[in-house]
């Protein structure tokens, strides 16, 4: 169900519902000298950028699919019916929480990407913009994880995570495949803006 990122420090679990952060004490955790000294500073920034792109990566993905996903989006886009992870952190939560919710949104994000980008790859191979753009913040979102994982470990001991995953696009019509792609974006559209607001005051230096 996607491309999963290899992330050394958090082990991806595909389970049926979403799972909970593990509180671990002893050696789980690699050394934390694995994290960059300027982490929760990238950390900032790779939010921002994923925020500040989020509704032109939308905008574009639905000029690049055409009619009728071009005048019906409100319609066709609707992700009422498909799983995305629940965020229900906000300002007032405790940062460990916050992290945690973080990162199980950008696991999803990353492999949900990873469709979408093979989808459009084989629908629309000459659409080089989106695909570039999909590309992007698909390295961005990588990064991410790779920071998010790294503030765990180090500051909560917490080196697992259950994920849980949407579902994989492969063997649908290619109405569908533009469909679902549509709804994971404009649902991201909606729930980066709330993650950006929820995360950065927890990253600001102290």
């Amino acid at each position: 169900t996607g491309v999963v990122p290899f992330v050394a420090l958090l082990l991806l679990q595909r389970r049926p519902v979403a799972g909970r952060a593990l509180l671990v004490t002893g050696s789980g955790c690699p050394s934390h000298g694995l994290c960059r000294s300027n982490v929760q500073e990238q950390t900032r920034r790779q939010v921002a950028v994923l925020n500040a792109t989020a509704q032109e990566l939308f905008s574009l993905y639905l000029k690049c699919q055409g009619e009728p996903f071009s005048s019906e989006s409100d319609k066709l886009c609707n992700p009422a019916g498909i799983f995305f992870p629940a965020f229900r952190v906000n300002r007032t939560s405790e940062r460990k929480e916050v992290m945690v919710a973080m990162y199980k949104l950008f696991a999803f994000l990353n492999a949900s990407l990873g469709n979408i980008t093979r989808d459009q790859e084989e629908l629309n191979p000459m659409a080089k913009e989106l695909l570039e753009r999909l590309h992007n913040t698909t390295k961005t979102t990588r990064g991410l994880i790779s920071n998010l994982t790294c503030l765990l470990c180090k500051n909560y001991n917490i080196f697992q995570v259950d994920v849980r995953y949407g579902d994989s696009s492969r063997g649908k019509s290619a109405f569908k495949k533009k469909q679902q792609g549509c709804q994971v974006l404009r649902k991201y559209v909606q729930v980066i803006g709330q993650a950006a607001r929820v995360l950065l005051p927890h990253l600001s230096p102290s």
